[in-house]
């Protein structure tokens, strides 16, 4: 005769299978809702930490990640970023001295009473460390006065005088040589990998005053040609294929470090164009690196060149005026491959080896410095309404 199982056992059995499929249909239920109609039930009266009616954790948890993002790649770059300064010796004119000389006006050559020796100190620029041994990368127009002297100052007031200079001149890029022996180098990154929109940092001596001054941003734009100024250098330049950032760049951050989250160097600053607001300008740092290859196999910089000033004329140009894309010439340099190759005021070089000249990819600049010195190369010239082929053969840089 088979055992009857306890009334209270089965009950409870009941009980507990009843349960569980509440529980089963319940979190069935809450998944539909939260799926289909986006309703959280358990957010009603038990508020996610993570998450705010206005969403001001998760901003501040951004800002924070951020700050620390920030913090982190100063703490760790900063001993590498230097103050480039300059002493030297300044003819100071007194302009009330002759005030009085009715000849004075007249442009006649007048006595020099007026005119005295003063010696200048003055930071006027930034640099950073790429060897141990002193070397340092800043820009050519920082150390552009070949009869100045120059010293670099550390973060932690540590002063070197600048013993070489090694000046590039197809890119404003200079090294400077400094004795020292425990300095320590930045890490140079990958400007090809650049994105427009990517948050950067920028270090470097703001307005000559304000040392290891450091600021933020994004990449605003990718290989722009502009004309780029420095007030303490008195120098204005034609730049190609450079990086352009809101990160603020004030004079004396020439030849400072741009940098990415990761701490490391994806562009020399160059400081900005007259009357910009919130833009600035550097150097992609693998143009450099290539500089510092070549300077390093041969302790100068030997760059191809073709020897002309030009102007890129885009697309909307060219529809506009009727005229095909390319690099219009504004001057060609006396004596270059250039004028040897019969390129002339007013031509418009289309393409070089059958490579068109595009400014979103660097245009003509970019073209030729991934060509070698002695290298024979053709240009596609429109000249009157007509096109021609010159044979160009690239000569060291002047």
């Amino acid at each position: 005769m088979p055992t009857k199982k306890p009334k209270s056992l089965n009950h409870r059995l009941s009980i507990t299978i009843l349960l569980i499929f509440v529980v089963l249909i319940s979190i069935l239920g809450g998944a539909l809702g939260d799926r289909l109609l986006g309703y959280k039930v358990l957010d009603r009266w038990f508020p996610s930490q993570q998450i705010s009616q206005k969403g001001e954790t998760i901003i501040e948890q951004k800002v924070v990640k951020e700050e620390s993002i920030v913090i982190d790649v100063v703490e760790r770059v900063s001993d590498s970023v230097v103050t480039v300064g300059v002493k030297k010796t300044q003819l100071i004119t007194n302009p009330f001295e002759n005030f009085f000389d009715p000849f004075g006006f007249f442009g006649l050559p007048q006595p020099q009473a007026g005119q005295q020796e003063e010696q200048i100190e003055q930071d006027i620029g930034s640099g950073f460390v790429i060897s141990k041994e002193g070397m340092i990368v800043t820009n050519k127009h920082v150390v552009a006065d070949t009869e100045a002297e120059y010293r670099v100052i550390t973060k932690d007031d540590q002063e070197y005088k600048v013993t070489k200079i090694f000046r590039d001149p197809s890119i404003d890029l200079a090294i400077l040589q400094v004795s020292a022996k425990d300095l320590k180098p930045v890490e140079l990154g990958d400007s090809e990998k650049l994105k427009v929109g990517q948050f950067v940092i920028a270090i470097g001596t703001a307005l000559g005053e304000f040392r290891n001054t450091v600021t933020t941003g994004v990449i605003s734009g990718l290989g722009r040609g502009v004309t780029a100024g420095d007030p303490f250098g008195g120098y204005s330049e034609e730049l190609e294929n450079v990086i352009q950032t809101d990160a603020a760049i004030n004079p004396g951050n020439s030849g400072g470090p741009l940098l990415n989250s990761f701490g490391q160097v994806i562009g020399v600053n160059v400081a900005t164009t007259a009357g910009a607001e919130n833009i600035g300008f550097a150097i992609p740092i693998n143009i450099v690196k290539t500089a510092l290859d070549d300077f390093n196999k041969t302790g100068r910089f030997e760059r191809p060149f073709l020897g002309v000033r030009y102007q890129i004329i885009s697309l909307e140009l060219a529809l506009l005026n009727e005229v095909p894309e390319g690099a219009y010439v504004v001057e060609v340099i006396d004596n270059s491959p250039a004028q040897k190759a019969g390129v002339k005021k007013g031509d418009v070089i289309t393409k070089i080896d059958g490579q068109k000249i595009d400014e979103k990819k660097g245009g003509l600049a970019k073209i030729i410095q991934s060509k070698k010195i002695g290298e024979r190369v053709k240009l596609e010239v429109w000249r009157d309404g007509k096109g021609l082929e010159l044979e160009v053969t690239l000569e060291i840089s002047q």
